[in-house]
């Protein structure tokens, strides 16, 4: 790749550690994928994104591989402007802090703190947060961790600054024999492969996938190399269900060998799939489910969907540190801001492909997103206007007006499988009335939910209205247009989630549709613009229309 010539650059580098980037400069793709790995993006408006550089970015990227020499050089490589040195160096020492501090196994005295830097470890052990974790000091470079603590000695030590390399050994886990099955002619992909043995080559950690670009796969692949037993953690039922039709189609489980471990079922077999929701549910007054870690002697715990992982499930992690952990999703974003739990008790990403190359590929449909604006009636505006702060958002998105365009919008893929997406029950009933389609919400029963899905899939329904429980680990591959008319304020991981329902490759090469309904001059307008950076990140682009460019050639 070669270096940008001096003053032409798409990337302007600030001594703030944010980076400009121009969109429409033609070398913009190649420079987005060059700071992407350490990079994370602001702001996405029209002709400048903005990215910063973080600690974590920089710490997931030498945790990947990357050193702060491939930083430097990109930045280097990119920048319109001298880049500012005292960014450069700060890039490098923010670097270098990964690994001063390494987690690692002792002959004698088990598991060991030891650092390269005496002073490193003088600093930490005068931390009234750490000091509690640790144990003797023995030598000026070792001291002894408390074994139950390593997770917790990890979190510690990255809100300290000092992120530690993580090197001690994994327990092995009771041996149980799983294969992989390619008798319909499935293989791993390359980079699927290349995800597994990524991950394998450092230990624990994370994967990052697009939606639709075969993540469970990685997970039943790192399952038959490992071939111990295995905890697999999931969103919510559907999605237990369809990890276990994965697990008999594609490997050589049977029945017999998984167990679910949800609301409706309690069964503890050499590979369970337990929900999110019943780990964290309470039984007289206490999280009696979290002794689901301690049930078989697992070599392996599988978190679907990690960027979800509620603080009860952390907490448990924390105290399994001993055993091989497996993060898949699709972004690492967390709108709480403890994406450096993830990165401490997880693990560091291991592998992440970006979305585009993936389409590129051709294992994910490419994707055309719209946001249709929506100008209220006199009525409406002043209703949201006279509401109370905390509902402003919830009356401007919920506006009636959208109704219309919702329905001109399906009418213009009369012969797709189309996923209408909200987050107002209200709203979704009044939307399947609207378009007399079925509607599925954190209320409709299971098999339900598991008969709708199948009709979708089959074409006996063409479309359903769904509320966040589809947001997550549901497969529907026939889907090809969704409609957002409402979202969890400024989510973008939520806003990545629903565009991948929809991003499943299709047999004839057709696009997925992704529209956004967004209310004019409410918060509606500016939380979509929130949601949208995520994607923008990968490269995608949204069209902004009028609602008239809608309505009108239907109307």
């Amino acid at each position: 790749m070669s270096a940008a010539t001096p003053g032409t650059g798409p990337l302007v580098v600030q001594s703030d550690r944010t980076l400009l980037l121009e969109i429409g400069h033609p070398d913009a793709e190649a420079c987005r994928a060059g700071i992407a790995p350490f990079a994370e993006l602001e702001r996405s408006p029209e002709h400048v994104h903005t990215y910063r550089l973080t600690p974590l970015g920089l710490w997931n990227a030498r945790a990947a591989g990357h050193d702060a020499e491939q930083v430097v050089d990109s930045l280097l490589r990119w920048s319109r402007y001298p880049v500012p040195h005292a960014l450069l160096v700060d890039v490098a020492d923010v670097m270098d802090r990964y690994g001063r501090l390494v987690l690692d196994d002792h002959p004698v005295h088990g598991l060991v703190l030891r650092s390269r830097d005496p002073a490193v470890l003088e600093e930490v052990l005068r931390s009234p947060k750490v000091a509690p974790l640790l144990g003797a000091r023995i030598d000026a470079d070792t001291v002894v961790v408390h074994k139950p603590e390593r997770g917790r000695v990890k979190q510690a030590l990255i809100k300290l600054g000092w992120p530690a390399d993580d090197q001690a050994a994994y327990v092995v886990g009771e041996a149980f024999a799983i294969g992989l099955r390619n008798a319909d002619g499935w293989v791993l992909r390359d980079y699927q492969r290349q995800a597994v043995d990524g991950f394998f080559a450092s230990g624990s950690g994370v994967v990052v996938l697009p939606c639709g670009a075969g993540k469970t796969l990685v997970g039943l692949a790192a399952m038959a190399r490992a071939s111990t037993k295995t905890l697999i953690l999931v969103t919510n039922t559907v999605a237990a269900r369809q990890w276990r039709a994965e697990l008999l189609a594609r490997t050589t489980l049977t029945e017999d060998d998984i167990g679910e471990y949800s609301g409706a079922r309690k069964q503890i077999c050499p590979v369970t799939i337990a929900t999110y929701q019943v780990m964290i549910t309470k039984a007289k007054g206490q999280f009696r489910h979290l002794e689901l870690f301690d049930a078989q002697d697992w070599g392996l715990v599988v978190y679907d969907e990690v960027h979800l992982l509620p603080a009860q499930v952390f907490r448990m992690t924390a105290e399994i540190q001993s055993r091989r952990r497996l993060g898949l999703t699709a972004t690492l974003v967390r709108e709480d801001g403890r994406a450096d739990d993830v990165f401490s008790l997880i693990g560091p990403k291991r592998y992440d492909a970006p979305w585009r190359d993936i389409e590129a590929q051709g294992w994910i449909a490419p994707a055309i997103c719209t946001e249709v604006r929506v100008t209220l009636t006199d009525d409406e505006r002043m209703s949201y206007a006279l509401a109370e702060p905390d509902e402003r958002y919830r009356v401007g998105a919920c506006a009636r007006s959208k109704l219309e365009v919702v329905a001109a919008l399906r009418a213009r893929h009369p012969d797709e499988p189309t996923l209408v997406i909200g987050q107002y029950l209200d709203q979704l009933r009044t939307l399947a009335e609207r378009l007399g389609a079925p509607l599925i919400t954190g209320d409709t029963p299971v098999h339900e939910r598991e008969r709708l899905y199948d009709a979708f899939r089959t074409g006996a329904v063409d479309t359903l209205v769904v509320s966040k429980v589809a947001n997550f680990s549901i497969d529907l591959p026939e889907a090809t247009v969704a409609i957002q008319v409402s979202g969890a304020f400024g989510s973008r991981q939520e806003e990545a989630q629903r565009l991948g329902r929809v991003l499943r490759p299709k047999h004839d090469g057709r696009p997925a549709y992704f529209y956004a309904v967004v209310s004019r001059d409410t918060n509606d307008q500016e939380f979509a613009a929130n949601r949208q950076r995520f994607l923008a990140e990968q490269g995608y682009a949204y069209e902004i229309v009028d609602h008239t460019d809608v309505l009108g050639p239907l109307a």
